[in-house]
């Protein structure tokens, strides 16, 4: 197996030095074959980087790392005695900052950047599979894409990679070019422009501006996918032509250059034509997706432009993309009570556009009764009564009836007709039991809200609950 880094490499790119060795010491390992930050899932081998985080320290886990097997440690704070496998620098996140750089400079494969309001790591996900097919392809396993996860993702990759999927995100002005600029990607991609962080960015045109910086990353002829939908388009189309990228407008639009056609979408997932055509060869690929929703799918139609934009065989991505399943909290459909209940685990966060989309799946799934459980939508600031009051018309459609927690959930619980009022409660932990004793066999439930609305305890309740009785039931 290739090595990840040398400790002469690890000096070089951070410009540190590794503590002497003292008598005692047993020569250091000179390969180290992985990064982490975090010891509960460091491996043997591992290089360790002790980050200072807002309630923690890394360096006071320092020990435990080594004694996990640890043949490196990245620290700003020398211990009180010498460690040769102990590599000093001025501050370690930085350290791990130019360990990106240099991962990216020595990085002969090419490089995709995902963001947007909503599905980046579905996207990212989709295009982990569809370019796994066409060579080896390193993205992270879960949603790194902030300050300190997109650089420890270009820290991990591999030097024999063929393909490197980056996502990046933001919750406030300035901080994805700063991101996009330490990636460099050779194509870009951004999902949607909606209202997520509105409360921070104070309108979607600035979401639209802070996305659109994505592509100011990008090299002289480079491809950015964009949707054919997107909010503030016009802002978009100026960030590409400061860069001189193209544009690859992606959706169900006539005129778009990843055209989706002949869409059929069910509750057990999705077919479709893509139409590929700008400044190319017109291609076309049949497409299946066993995942509901025509979010998914427009996801999938964005993810497969942007391997054809990196040159991968469009057809074998495709083909690959039927193996895509959403994952815990982002889509995933299972079965509760021995078969009786259907679950939409929509868990992990919540926007108004993301809600939308799930309550479309929720309507599509067979079922007695359908039931959303939906929290608090975060980080809205002065728009959270409107954006949450908006989604009552779209929640007593697709839902027979509607369970709510939080206090900006409580909005558009009052807004819906008494029909469809289930309960409302302050969080999900006094909610769960109200829902769960109201449910009955044939129900298919969604649970979707913010992270910090801690949904998952709602989803802890039904997994554990006894089979309920079925209507009628005495």
């Amino acid at each position: 197996m290739t090595s990840l880094w040398t400790r002469e490499e690890l000096e070089q790119a951070t410009g540190g030095r590794f503590m002497p060795a003292g008598p005692l010491h047993e020569p250091p390992a000179h390969s180290i074959s992985g990064v982490s930050i975090d010891t509960r899932s460091l491996q043997p081998g591992d290089l360790f980087i002790a980050l200072m985080g807002d309630n923690s320290d890394g360096h006071t886990h320092i020990r435990a790392a080594l004694d996990k097997g640890a043949v490196a440690v990245l620290a700003h704070d020398a211990p009180a005695t010498p460690d040769p496998r102990i590599l000093l620098v001025r501050d370690t996140m930085s350290g791990l900052r130019a360990l990106a750089h240099a991962a990216r400079a020595r990085f002969g494969g090419r490089v995709v950047a995902v963001t947007g309001s909503v599905g980046k790591t579905t996207t990212k996900d989709m295009l982990r599979l569809c370019l796994s097919a066409c060579g080896p392809t390193h993205a992270a396993e879960a949603s790194y894409n902030n300050h300190w996860g997109v650089p420890l993702t270009l820290a991990r990759l591999p030097r024999d990679a063929a393909f490197c999927i980056s996502e990046i995100g933001m919750n406030h002005p300035g901080e994805i070019l700063p991101l996009a600029t330490l990636v460099r990607p050779d194509c870009a991609v951004i999902t949607t422009i909606g209202s997520a962080h509105l409360g921070h960015m104070g309108s979607l045109d600035a979401i639209a501006h802070e996305k659109a910086s994505l592509l100011l990353a990008l090299p002289a002829g480079a491809i950015a996918i964009v949707p054919d939908d997107a909010h503030g388009m016009k802002l978009i189309e100026q960030a590409a032509g400061q860069s001189h990228a193209t544009l690859w407008r992606s959706g169900l639009h006539a005129g778009s250059a990843a055209r989706i056609t002949d869409l059929q979408t069910g509750p057990d997932g999705s077919d479709f034509t893509l139409h590929l055509a700008q400044g190319r060869t017109p291609e076309m690929v049949s497409v299946h997706l066993t995942a509901p929703g025509t979010h998914l799918a427009r996801n999938a139609a964005s993810a497969l432009a942007a391997c054809a934009a990196l040159g991968a065989p469009l057809t074998s991505a495709a083909t690959a993309l039927a193996a895509f399943r959403p994952g815990r909290g982002r889509g995933a459909l299972s079965t509760l009570c021995d078969g009786s209940m259907t679950l939409l685990d929509e868990s992990y966060n919540a926007s108004s556009a993301s809600v939308r989309a799930a309550l479309d799946v929720l309507r599509h799934i067979p079922a007695q009764r359908r039931i959303a459980i939906l929290g608090d939508m975060r980080e809205l600031g002065d728009f959270s009564t409107s954006e949450h009051g908006a989604l009552a018309e779209p929640a007593a459609m697709c839902a027979d009836l509607v369970f709510c927690c939080g206090p900006h959930m409580k909005t558009l619980f009052e807004a819906l007709p008494s029909a469809r009022q289930g309960a409302w409660a302050p969080t999900a932990a006094t909610l769960a039991p109200l829902a769960c004793a109201a449910l009955r066999a044939g129900d298919a439930i969604l649970v979707k809200g913010s992270l910090g609305s801690r949904m998952r305890d709602i989803i802890a309740a039904l997994e554990t609950m006894p089979a309920p009785a079925s209507e009628g039931a005495v």
